[in-house]
């Protein structure tokens, strides 16, 4: 990967020898390990055996989770947040689990929508849930920086499973209660 991003540097025009950038092949390979880091991550190991009865079976909500991820298209960077929420159907997850579980999906090369759904999908699989919502609003490097170069726009996606799909009132509670 260092012998790629030293590549880079010579196809845009740049010295590698210079001060600046002597290091740079490896510090950008070392980045972006990490920033794909989902990769390598077993969705198991993350939830760690945190899932613990319970008789609730009332909507539990995860708001403004910060969410840093890499579009697949053109590899820059899309920043936003996320909100989850999922029906309890005798346990619940660890709630930092769920944060954790959005950095897994996240840090791989990603589009939004697929994004949302990795989660919403993972969720009602690990807690068997009777539904889960996850809405990402986020903002996309790809059109600020290049291209229509629209700073203000924000990406919206949703993805409704189970009760969240079904009922309108489970649905509505959920979107009434994120503002």
């Amino acid at each position: 990967m260092e012998n790629a991003y030293l590549q880079i540097l010579h196809e845009i025009g740049e010295d590698p020898e210079r001060a600046g950038l002597k290091d740079t092949p490896r510090r950008a390979a070392n980045a972006m390990r990490f920033l794909m880091q989902g990769y390598g991550v077993n969705i198991d190991d993350v939830i760690n055996n945190a899932l613990f009865p319970s008789s609730t079976d009332e909507m539990v909500i995860v708001k403004n989770i910060e969410l840093y991820s890499i579009c697949e298209h053109h590899m820059l960077p899309f920043i936003g947040k996320c909100h989850v929420a999922y029906l309890p159907k005798g346990k619940v997850i660890g709630l930092s689990k769920i944060a954790r579980l959005v950095d897994v999906f996240a840090r791989r090369l990603q589009i939004q929508e697929n994004l949302t759904s990795q989660i919403a999908n993972c969720i009602v699989e690990k807690t068997e849930a009777g539904g889960a919502a996850v809405i990402i609003e986020a903002q996309h490097m790809c059109m600020m920086m290049r291209g229509v170069e629209k700073q203000n726009s924000v990406m919206t996606t949703s993805c409704m499973l189970g009760a969240f799909r079904n009922s309108h009132s489970t649905r509505n509670e959920f979107l009434s209660l994120l503002n």
